[in-house]
C-alpha cells in the first residue's frame, strides 16, 4: 500500500470553500483504479493544516492518477478558485505503508 499525504497550507477564512471543493472530489475518487482511500481531514486547531490523506494499491497508481486529465482538470478548478481560497502553499508527504490492517 502507498500513502500520500496533502498538507493544505490554507487561511482559516478559506477552508470552508477548500472543504467544500475537496466534498466533490471523494466520490470521483472512487472511481480512480488503485485508489483504495481518500480523505479530507478538517483540524480541530486554526493553526493545524487541513489534510488530504488516500490510501493507493501502488505508487504507479498515484502516479498514474497525477499524470491523468483528471487530475489536471480537478487541479484546474483549484487555480481558478484561489481568489476564494487562497493558499500560502501545500507540503506531499509519501509513504509506502509497511505494516496496516
Amino acid at each position: 500500500m502507498y500513502v500520500v499525504m496533502n498538507e493544505l497550507h490554507v487561511p482559516v477564512e478559506g477552508r470552508e470553500n477548500v472543504a467544500n471543493r475537496f466534498a466533490e472530489s471523494s466520490e470521483k475518487m472512487k472511481h480512480v483504479p488503485g485508489c483504495l482511500d481518500f480523505m479530507f481531514l478538517n483540524p480541530e486547531e486554526d493553526d493545524n493544516f487541513q489534510i488530504v490523506l488516500t490510501k493507493w494499491e501502488s505508487k504507479e497508481d498515484y502516479e498514474a492518477w497525477v499524470n491523468s486529465d483528471s487530475f489536471k482538470h480537478a487541479h484546474k478548478k483549484r487555480r481558478e478558485n484561489l481568489d476564494k481560497s487562497p493558499t500560502s502553499g501545500n507540503k506531499i508527504y509519501e509513504y509506502h505503508a509497511r505494516h496496516h490492517l
